[in-house]
């Protein structure tokens, strides 16, 4: 019996190579989380769907990666002075979950915590911050890799405890709460009458969060500074990214006055800017919001280039696969 033999035709390689880019490109996106504190941070995930994971240990100096599918939309956020048994059984001291686990299994962290923020689209653009609205417990900055359009870096990159007002400050000063948190008061949950853009407006305390991280949203409606997209990327969420010394301490800092923002002098973004200074999109950073951003109506999304090219491919294979 004669042996078959197949040669596959060069336009099928090209076709098999044109459909991997277009699944890849629809494939999500992967988060990957850099510890460069001096300690052990356990960082929590909640969101739509369920990734691998929902809460785990990082160590100093550790990293760890996670792949997200299109569609999903969630938050990030570290957890800081945890003790766990060795049945995995405990507490952290600043933004747990409440879960009584090292997985968080479905819950938020208990405020005040720093929070990065994802919606990432399908086949088209996503959106992220990171939000102080909650308070802040630990600096936490987020740089897009690999993407098309603005993919601006944003986070909060500077120790906020150290300047954290007495009348925010949790006890022990490992975390600043939200001006909310503290005094539940509307005009500074954004509820009740307070609850629109027109009546909500950034307050003293929320100004003191801004002056030091201005790409953190510092109150609900803190959009057009704090929201920022990019398409196609891929996702790095650093702790502590300037220097691991960055620690809690009790320094004398602004206390609320009328002139809250003004106050905030000295290294306030200091060592925000240096992060910022270390990526290739500085440029955007200095100008991009989410607002600018979505101004682009000419953007074209790669997933949709990607469809174009293996439609082509398709017309021009046809004819010699039947050959």
């Amino acid at each position: 019996m004669a042996q078959l033999s197949y040669t596959p035709h060069p336009s099928q390689a090209l076709l098999a190579i044109a459909l991997f880019l277009v699944f890849r490109g629809v494939s999500g996106a992967t988060f990957t989380f850099v510890n460069k504190c001096d300690y052990t941070v356990w960082p929590g995930i909640l969101g739509t769907p369920e990734l691998a994971s929902t809460g785990f240990e990082l160590a100093k100096g550790g990293s760890k990666s996670f792949q997200a599918p299109t569609g999903w939309s969630g938050r990030f956020w570290g957890r800081t002075g945890c003790q766990f048994d060795n049945s995995g059984r405990g507490t952290c001291a600043t933004a747990d979950c409440g879960s009584g686990e090292v997985n968080c299994n479905g819950a938020g962290a208990s405020p005040p915590a720093t929070l990065a923020e994802f919606t990432l689209g399908t086949g088209s653009m996503d959106y992220y911050d990171v939000s102080l609205v909650d308070g802040y417990n630990l600096p936490m900055m987020v740089a897009a890799r690999g993407g098309s359009g603005s993919c601006a870096t944003t986070g909060c990159g500077e120790d906020l405890n150290r300047r954290c007002p007495s009348e925010l400050r949790v006890e022990g000063g490992d975390a600043c709460q939200s001006a909310c948190g503290a005094f539940g008061k509307p005009e500074y949950c954004c509820d009740g009458a307070f609850g629109n853009p027109s009546t909500c407006k950034p307050s003293t305390y929320s100004e003191i969060f801004k002056s030091v991280c201005p790409k953190a949203y510092s109150y609900a409606y803190d959009d057009a500074t704090s929201t920022f997209t990019c398409s196609g990327a891929d996702y790095t969420i650093t702790f502590c990214p300037s220097s691991p010394s960055l620690k809690s301490s009790t320094d004398s800092s602004p206390k609320g006055t009328d002139s809250g923002s003004g106050s905030v002098t000295g290294t306030g973004s200091s060592v925000e800017q240096s992060e910022l200074a270390s990526t290739s999109w500085l440029a955007d950073m200095a100008t991009a919001t989410g607002a600018s951003t979505r101004a682009r109506p000419f953007v074209t999304s790669k997933v949709s280039f990607l469809v174009v090219v293996v439609f082509i491919l398709c017309l021009l294979v046809g004819p010699s696969l039947s050959q």
